[in-house]
């Protein structure tokens, strides 16, 4: 899956004021990601805003994004949830003729067991006709995929890759010392991303890079060197990103940017004051 290397960017899913997908606005943002880097397109994961997505509106935003992306890059789409059955009828019910892997984070809320990680997503991946990509980021899941879990995992001919949002190094590292030699360790925390090549990882998965893809495509693709600094440049503005939620800060940022509005969706509500000038203050 070398296509899944580099810079992965999880789309957001623009609104209009009313609430409605502006679809416009998530034309001109695949457009400024692809011209900007990105090796690929993440549709409907977390920071798209998933949750609030209705079945028909998730299959419409899918459709734009196929059709807006006309073949250039590979798309992931998100698939994922805390019911393992509704997760196999959702993955029934998509057309995967243009989607090259599926990324489904760990069951969030009921906090299952590590035995019950590895049973979800055994069923998953042996019900997939696409490839699987697990996500663990404890700060939403409250439960953390454990490194022996990713490896035992990294065994099925059908997962082929994690991205680890945990922010815990030494976790990664275990990872990559013991993970297939075609596994794909990927950051899910942009400003880890070169820490994440250097034991090994395959790129990011990224909020930001909706923002800055050129800077992402520096971060994957440019000497270690040339990683770091960009990675540095990122360092004020990445955790106003989530001070008040993802998406609500990149939304703001994107506004500030001009290339779609900020609107959110409850039970999200939009960028304070404060933390707008704060955003308007790092622009980069």
């Amino acid at each position: 899956m070398l296509k899944l290397h580099g810079t992965g960017v999880a789309l957001i899913t623009p609104f209009n004021e009313n609430s409605s997908i502006d679809f416009p606005g998530l034309e001109k943002l695949i457009d400024h990601v692809i011209t900007g880097g990105v090796d690929y397109l993440v549709v409907s994961g977390t920071t798209a805003e998933s949750a609030t997505l209705s079945k028909t509106e998730k299959k419409e935003v899918l459709e734009a994004c196929i059709k807006f992306n006309a073949g250039r890059l590979p798309i992931v789409l998100g698939i994922g949830g805390n019911n393992t059955q509704a997760i196999l009828d959702e993955i029934d019910d998509t057309d995967f003729s243009q989607i090259d892997a599926i990324l489904s984070v760990s069951p969030y809320y009921n906090k299952p067991t590590q035995p019950g990680i590895i049973a979800h997503y055994t069923s998953i991946a042996d019900h997939c006709p696409v490839p699987v990509i697990l996500y663990n980021v404890p700060g939403r899941t409250m439960s953390n995929v454990t490194f022996q879990t990713t490896v035992q995992l990294s065994q099925h001919p059908n997962i082929i890759g994690m991205k680890e949002a945990s922010g815990d190094l030494s976790q990664c590292m275990r990872i990559a010392a013991r993970m297939p030699d075609d596994f794909l360790l990927i950051s899910g925390d942009d400003i880890l991303t070169p820490s994440m090549r250097v034991i090994g990882g395959a790129g990011v998965i990224s909020v930001l890079a909706n923002a800055y893809p050129e800077i992402f495509k520096t971060i994957c693709h440019g000497s270690l060197e040339e990683a770091k600094l960009a990675a540095f440049r990122l360092l004020d503005i990445n955790p106003l990103m989530y001070e008040e939620s993802n998406p609500v800060g990149l939304k703001c940022l994107m506004k500030e940017l001009g290339i779609c509005g900020d609107t959110v969706r409850l039970p999200l509500v939009p960028a304070s004051e404060s933390l707008k000038e704060r955003i308007k203050q790092l622009l980069l």
